[in-house]
């Protein structure tokens, strides 16, 4: 009888250090898929792109994507911060136009989105 009891007592913490380990190990792959989206998100657009293209969906469900996006895309400029300097190439792509030819001579407006 005292062999029984022995037996019954073990395997719950048996279970329970089972348990314990694969919550270990998802936690710890959820981790590193977190941090690996992370630096991905901190790529050019047409990487980041290809990289979400090759993401299996319950992987993306998963991570906190808002919160990585906002962190890792979000930049330092705040309300009221002068514009940080950009070039970009014009419409006909023959010459490029810098921000900073237009600061002092008149308001720039900018805006940032998709119209497709």
């Amino acid at each position: 009888m005292a062999d029984t009891r022995a037996e019954v007592t073990i395997r719950p913490r048996k279970a329970l250090r089972l348990t314990v380990r694969v919550l270990i190990v998802l936690v710890a792959m959820h981790a590193t898929l977190s941090a690996g989206f992370y630096l991905a998100m901190r790529q050019p657009p047409d990487v980041f792109g290809q990289i979400v293209a090759k993401t299996p969906f319950p992987f993306m469900m998963a991570l906190p994507f808002e919160t990585l996006w906002n962190s890792a895309r979000g930049g330092k400029v705040q309300v009221g911060d002068m514009a940080p300097d950009f070039t970009l190439p014009t419409l006909d792509h023959k010459s490029t136009v810098h921000l900073a030819e237009f600061r002092g001579s008149r308001p720039v407006v900018l805006v940032f989105g998709s119209y497709t």
